[in-house]
């Protein structure tokens, strides 16, 4: 920027004058050009400041943004002005001109740059903002200045104790005080305050030391400037750098203030709440001060009882106005919780504020008048407990997933009043957890039990689902219950449309209104003439067919085929799928319970389907609503259990078959869960990647391996570690990060850490050898684990970057007794394994005789349950100090 280096050449040019003044010992051109320099600077910078201003007044079209910018650029222009009437008067005026005339103007600029300060954007927004700001700093700057006083200046009886320097270094410490506690306690744009501040600064206390400078030597003693000291000099340089650099740092700091309108907090306009401490500290300073005056029998002067009747004033006034906003600020907060209060009592609406764990915090007064319900019924009870036992959990996972950060949740449910009846509710839920007023979630209840009974009173009068002129819920009901009682059999086939919701997100109403009549066309083109198809929910269809339990998973198969077609409608193509549940009428007692039964059927469909095209069929089992109930506690249970240290390792050493010696060991992880016990990876690790936490689990895993195997290496064993990695986490970008931030964090060899993948889990080629590779390339080994039980060709092994392979138990395993030779696939195995380099394990070495056919095979490695079981670090410590462990 121009005035960037015009700045750059001033500085120069003030330094290298004055210092070239006083080399040739001539200080009245040494003040000269110290006077040329800052009024250059002053006067360039005074001009940008005030076409600033007039710039924004042009933008704004009002004079409140542009008068900070336009009073600091005419106190730039008045220090400019003010210094070269200096230099002038030094080098054609009396001895005394050139003090009068810097003192006067320190008394003029010094006021107007904190006129413009205190009017800048973002500083202090109210008449009342800048009047504390003004109470602060004249109460800091007097109370320092007291302090001096009676300690140094009283005694040294020096230049200063004359009226005009007494005044021209009050103000300065008063207005230096000033500006430094508005550029930190401006409400925004702190940085560009913080260097108008500053600039302020530097300027008033350049200009009132060059006054006082000048002052001092035409003072009493009278001596001619030619003869003052070398002191004197260098005090002329500093002032005349600070002049330089001051309007500069004003300039910089206003262009980067922003000039448009906020809305700041109530304190922060006032700075009544954060402005106690500043006025403390020079209290206690200035009493203590006085105290050692007192003490040490030093006589108080006429000016230093003004001064501390000064900063009192200062003081009592400021407290003033700290108590009165206080008041006014505890008035403002009644009056808005007592207008809340009004409108709370007064809505028909019942609300409700729930912690994180859904626990009822607070209910509004309209639940005793609408419900009946008084706060000791809710209160620290958990709104689930409040719902119909079928609709709690589905109402819980809607508030889980407002906690999770959805937004615009319905909850329908049944609650139960304070009378014990079933009341029809329906609610609506927003996250207020942010807003510490409220600190929860905000249920707002309204009863729908009159709209409710109306919908059920036309259902009675119509049995037709009127979008898909299917049979709605309650004709189907009745017609399995009446199935059901001649005890003829049949079954009930229930599905639901996957991904419908999204249809209407992406292209509106209108085209998922089409899908669902479509929908419910395929359904009864592809159902028998006697079966009775039917419309649930919005996407959720059933049909009731005689046809015994082996037919119906035929139907149910056809009807997931035809619903997986494309729907292809104008201007649009749908893509959906439907999974589909099948239950016997004869294996429940009533409808609801045979429709419930094969809606389970249809969830357990739904969580084996997941990651596949099409729907799935499923049967009703027993076992399912178990496996479902475990699989529902899994999923709620799993988020946070790394925070909570449920997760542990366990160490499973990998030995030397020849010499019986540990050379490494593989990190298990386990789950153990205080209410379900033991939970093995295979079961929770699946949820995990489907709930996203698959990432977060793998670099818990990788970085508890990594710090153990560094606590190993510093006792002195000389081992390897293998992690686990999924699929998903190979495929992921970050994966490679993760793994090199554990090395580096734990600082463990590279080359001592080993990344399993197994076999089947193992992705396309391409992406599979781009991301081993990148493992190798930081120097980690990498393994596939289970080899022969998946797809990977032999032949695959020459393309794969690996450096281990762990042959499964399948490879080897013989009938009992057999010690013979090895097979031939194993041989195959290891010996291609040798040829490229590849060192090979056998996992799952249970008897004698797995090690004799892996060692006749050539294999040296191995690993399993005849060597040592998985156990925790303490374990397998004790089990390393019994052998000798070396490097793989």
């Amino acid at each position: 920027m121009v005035t960037n280096r015009r700045t750059f050449w001033l500085v120069l040019v003030t330094a290298a004058a004055a210092l070239g003044a006083a080399a040739v010992r001539g200080p009245v051109l040494g003040l000269f050009a110290v006077a040329l320099a800052a009024t250059a600077g002053s006067l360039v910078h005074a001009t940008a400041l005030i076409r600033l201003a007039l710039r924004i007044h042009h933008g704004r079209r009002n004079f409140g943004p542009c008068r900070g910018a336009g009073f600091l650029g005419m106190g730039a222009l008045f220090t400019g002005a003010g210094v070269a009437a200096t230099g002038l008067c030094a080098l054609v005026g009396p001895a005394t001109a050139p003090g009068l005339v810097a003192a006067g103007t320190t008394l003029v600029a010094a006021p107007t740059f904190l006129l413009g300060l205190l009017l800048l954007p973002g500083t202090a927004p109210t008449v009342g903002a800048r009047l504390r700001r003004l109470l602060d700093g004249l109460g800091i700057g007097v109370s320092l200045f007291y302090c001096v006083w009676i300690l140094v200046l009283t005694d040294a009886r020096s230049a200063l104790s004359g009226p005009l320097p007494l005044a021209v270094s009050l103000s300065c410490c008063v207005a230096v005080a000033v500006a430094v506690v508005t550029g930190l306690r401006a409400v925004r744009h702190r940085p560009a305050a913080l260097s108008c501040s500053s600039g302020s600064a530097l300027s008033i206390v350049g200009l009132g030391g060059f006054g006082l400078l000048l002052l001092d030597h035409g003072g009493a003693a009278g001596t001619p400037w030619p003869a003052a000291s070398a002191t004197a000099t260098a005090g002329l340089v500093l002032t005349g750098l600070a002049l330089v650099a001051g309007p500069f740092l004003v300039l910089a700091g206003a262009q980067r203030a922003d000039d448009r309108p906020s809305q700041p907090h109530a304190a922060d306009e006032s700075g009544t709440f954060a402005g106690y401490p500043l006025l403390v500290g020079p209290a206690l300073l200035a009493f203590g001060a006085s105290a050692f005056r007192l003490l040490s029998g030093g006589p108080f002067d006429g000016t230093a009882v003004w001064l501390g009747v000064s900063a009192f004033g200062a003081l009592v006034l400021r407290e003033y106005l700290a108590a009165r906003d206080i008041r006014r600020y505890a008035r403002t907060l009644a009056t808005r919780e007592a207008h809340f209060r009004t409108l709370v009592a007064g809505s028909t609406d019942v609300a409700i504020v729930l912690d994180a764990d859904l626990v009822v915090r607070w209910q509004s007064p309209a639940a005793a008048r609408q419900f009946g319900l008084s706060d000791q019924d809710v209160l620290g009870r958990s709104l689930t407990d409040l719902l119909h036992p079928a609709d709690a959990a589905p109402a819980a996972e809607a508030l889980r997933a407002v906690l999770a950060g959805r937004q615009h949740v319905l909850v329908q449910a049944r609650l139960r009043d304070g009378f014990g009846r079933w009341r029809e509710t329906e609610s609506t839920v927003s996250d207020q957890r942010s807003t510490p007023e409220v600190g929860g979630l905000v249920v707002h209840v309204r009863d729908v039990g009159d709209r409710a009974q109306l919908q059920r009173t036309l259902d009675e009068v119509t049995w037709t689902d009127d979008q898909t002129s299917l049979a709605n819920r309650r004709k189907f009901l009745a017609s399995v219950a009446e199935a059901h009682s001649t005890g003829l059999g049949g079954s009930v086939l229930v599905l639901e449309l996957e991904r419908f919701e999204s249809v209407a997100d992406l292209h509106g109403p209108t085209v998922a209104n089409a899908v669902l009549i479509e929908a419910a066309r395929r359904l009864r083109a592809s159902v028998d003439r006697d079966d009775l198809p039917a419309r649930l929910t919005t996407a959720a269809f059933a049909v009731l067919t005689e046809a015994p339990l082996v037919h119906a998973f035929a139907l149910a198969t056809r009807l997931a085929t035809a619903l997986a077609e494309p729907f292809h409608l104008p201007g649009h193509t749908v893509h959906l799928a439907a999974d589909v549940g099948v239950a016997d009428l004869r294996g429940a007692g009533t409808a609801e319970e045979v429709l419930r039964h094969a809606d389970v059927a249809r969830r357990r469909a739904r969580q084996l389907s997941r990651g596949r095209d099409g729907g799935r069929v499923e049967c009703y089992d027993k076992s399912f609503e178990a496996a479902l109930v475990r699989r529902t506690e899994i999923e709620q249970q799993l988020p946070g259990v790394v925070e909570r240290g449920e997760l542990d390792l366990v160490f499973q050493p990998v030995v030397d078959l020849t010499l019986r010696t540990p050379v490494g060991a593989e990190a298990l992880l386990r789950w153990r869960h205080p209410r379900l016990g033991p939970i093995p990876p295979a079961e929770f690790l699946p949820v995990a990647e489907q709930l996203g936490l698959a990432d977060e689990i793998g670099e818990w895993t990788l970085h508890q391996a990594c710090r153990q195997l560094s606590l190993w290496h510093r006792d002195g064993r000389d081992l390897w570690m293998s992690v686990n990695a999924s699929a998903r986490q190979l495929a992921a970008d970050s994966w490679l990060a993760a793994v090199a931030t554990a090395v580096d964090t734990h600082c463990v060899p590279a080359e001592a850490i080993v990344i399993e993948v197994s076999e089947a889990a193992l992705p396309d080629d391409v992406l599979a050898v781009e991301q081993l590779a990148g493992l190798r390339a930081l120097g980690t080994r990498t393994a596939i684990d289970h080899f022969g039980t998946g797809p990977t060709a032999l032949a695959h092994l020459r393309r794969l970057p690996i450096d281990v392979l762990k042959i499964d138990q399948a490879l080897f395993n013989e009938p009992a007794g057999h010690c013979g030779p090895a097979t031939p696939i194993i041989d195959v195995v290891v010996g291609l394994a040798k040829r490229l380099g590849i060192d090979v394990i056998a996992a799952g070495l249970e008897t004698e005789s797995h090690v004799d056919v892996v060692r006749a095979a050539g294999c040296r490695l191995g690993q399993g349950f005849l060597l040592s079981r998985p156990d925790h670090a303490e374990h397998v410590e004790a089990y390393l100090e019994r052998h000798r462990t070396r490097l793989l």
